[in-house]
């Protein structure tokens, strides 16, 4: 086993925390989450209270001021145990890096201390039903109208959109030009116009609700702008390659997991008299997903460095997002494989992990967009050699 030396003494100590909040607070009572399609919101405001949220936002702000790992460390437990409703990931690794990067002094001091006690819950605001992957394709309007901004438009599969208090959304301001034309805003869910739509039932990621929402001629402030009018699209682009590396650390630790769990039940499984471990067909497969899974452990290992000295770019990030999806989806199907009918049912672990993986090569870019983002940069590397 490969030693990983990116994580300190206090990261570790922070990651016995983590196990325990989800072993008392999450793990018994998920499986009823997931019946309701939705998390209460006393566990974000126990997530609060016991540290877990803004680990890396200043403590000026109410955070704890550690560095982003302690947020990457959250990640992987809570992908570890197998947990997928709490939607901390969201608001952890997407809306408060946005209002910390890009708001205002004010908007910072006013939502992300409550934001890192639970007591208000992000959501981000980007996929609408015509625009996926492709974020030039928003169709949501913000028109200027003296000191306000009236908005309208629909958004789908947001991630928190049942329960959010503040959306970071984005808009089109100027329909005419291309990326210039977006920009981003603060929504309060307590504007009028703006509703929330149907919780989605999905696939898997049972108890994480995922909405659609609806802005009816909301009317927000000119100060609620998030960065400067027209200028959203880079921003977007520069906060992408750090989420599209949170959703390849949460693969990397759900196939550790899901091999874990596998090795574990094949050395009790008996079969022809034998165990399921004793099979050279089961040894084979475990030792091709494990040697995949130790070298995405190494490659996700090495961009968390890259990102935590700011030197983490966006192909870097996409050949992350693209080999641990990919590797991701196998390893659970591979894994199920061996658990025969007890894979199937909804009691296991096993068969759960399958049914929230599916979505990785969706989300956050698709693997076929992610291919785009690899290849396009190969060729640009090609035309700056030949000048």
């Amino acid at each position: 086993m490969i030693e990983r030396s990116l994580f300190s003494a206090d990261h570790e100590i922070f990651r016995e925390s983590v196990r325990r909040f989800i072993a008392t607070e999450i793990a018994p009572f998920h499986m009823e989450w997931e019946r309701q399609g939705i998390v209460p919101r006393s566990i974000w405001e126990a997530a609060g209270r016991a540290g877990l949220l803004g680990c890396s936002i200043p403590e000026e702000y109410g955070g704890a001021g550690g560095d982003h790992l302690f947020d990457f460390v959250l990640v992987e437990e809570l992908a570890r145990a197998g947990v997928t409703g709490p939607g901390f990931a969201v608001h952890n690794e997407m809306v408060m890096p946005y209002v910390l990067a890009f708001g205002t002094e004010e908007q910072k001091r006013h939502w992300l201390p409550q934001m890192v006690r639970g007591e208000a819950i992000g959501a981000l605001g980007l996929t609408e039903p015509h625009a996926g992957s492709d974020l030039k394709s928003i169709r949501t309007r913000a028109v200027r109208d003296g000191d306000s901004f009236v908005i309208s438009g629909q958004k789908v599969f947001i991630s928190n959109g049942q329960l959010c208090d503040v959306i970071v959304l984005a808009t089109k301001t100027d329909p005419k030009a291309d990326t210039g034309g977006i920009s981003l805003f603060i929504v309060e869910a307590f504007r009028e116009g703006f509703k929330r739509g149907r919780r989605l039932e999905k696939i898997g990621l049972k108890a994480q609700d995922t909405s659609e929402l609806f802005f009816e001629d909301v009317r927000v402030p000119a100060t609620n702008l998030l960065g400067p009018e027209n200028g959203g699209f880079k921003l977007l682009m520069k906060n992408l390659a750090q989420e599209r590396l949170t959703q390849a650390v949460r693969s990397a630790a759900v196939v550790e997991a899901v091999l874990d769990w596998t090795v574990e039940y094949v050395a009790d499984r008996k079969m022809f008299n034998q165990t399921l471990a004793e099979f050279q067909n089961t040894q084979f497969k475990l030792a091709d997903l494990k040697t995949e899974a130790t070298v995405g452990r190494v490659f996700v290992d090495r961009c968390m460095e890259l990102f935590m000295a700011g030197k983490l770019d966006g192909t870097d990030a996409a050949m992350a997002k693209l080999w641990l999806s990919n590797l991701h989806g196998r390893a659970v199907d591979e894994c199920l494989q061996f658990f025969g009918g007890w894979g199937y049912m909804w009691e296991y672990p096993i068969a759960r992990a399958f049914a929230d993986a599916r979505v990785t090569r969706i989300a956050g870019g698709s693997i076929e967009v992610m291919k785009h983002i690899i290849g396009r940069s190969l060729f640009s590397v090609s035309s700056k050699s030949a000048k």
